[in-house]
């Protein structure tokens, strides 16, 4: 009897190592999507401003100012 349990116990050990392995590579997966996703968010927000000035500038017939968020958008890919 003893010997089963020693084997049982072993086995969950190894168990346990391994689910705590793969939730830590979970995590990891999750903070690289969080930064592609705000990364995707800001480039989102940068290109609506654009539109925006562009969609003014047409109504009112003048030249759209360069924002400071169309300088972000030219610098986030850098």
């Amino acid at each position: 009897m003893r010997a089963e349990i020693e084997k049982r116990v072993s086995e969950l050990e190894t168990e346990y190592r391994e689910g705590h392995r793969m939730l830590a590579d979970l995590e990891a997966k999750q903070a690289d999507v969080q930064q592609t996703v705000l990364r995707i968010s800001g480039a989102l927000q940068v290109l609506n401003e654009l539109l925006a000035a562009e969609n003014a500038s047409e109504t009112d017939g003048t030249e759209p100012a360069p924002s400071a968020a169309a300088a972000a958008g030219r610098h986030a890919d850098a």
